[in-house]
């Protein structure tokens, strides 16, 4: 039971990270702003607080990307290299 209770708890977590990188995608390029593409010459238009906005959620996907990958290089990759 045990190794079964971890074993639903380490896929809660990279769900959990799968979970918070989509919603960031979703908030930086759908949501705030109201665009799907970067602003590039639109920027100059674009209110301060909107490109704010997008930049402190694409801060947000990127600690969750990161988070998700040095979770699983500890979880996965690490364990498999020690035993080659």
């Amino acid at each position: 039971m045990k190794g079964k209770a971890w074993r639903v708890l380490h896929w809660i977590l990279i769900l959990n990270f799968l979970l918070q990188i989509f919603y960031g995608v979703y908030m930086v390029f759908f949501v705030v702003g109201g665009s799907k593409w970067p602003l590039f010459a639109r920027a100059v238009d674009t209110p301060v607080q909107v490109i704010l906005k997008r930049r402190l959620y694409a801060v947000e996907t990127w600690i969750a990307i990161s988070g998700l990958s040095v979770y699983l290089a500890i979880t996965e990759i690490l364990p498999k290299k020690a035993t080659d």
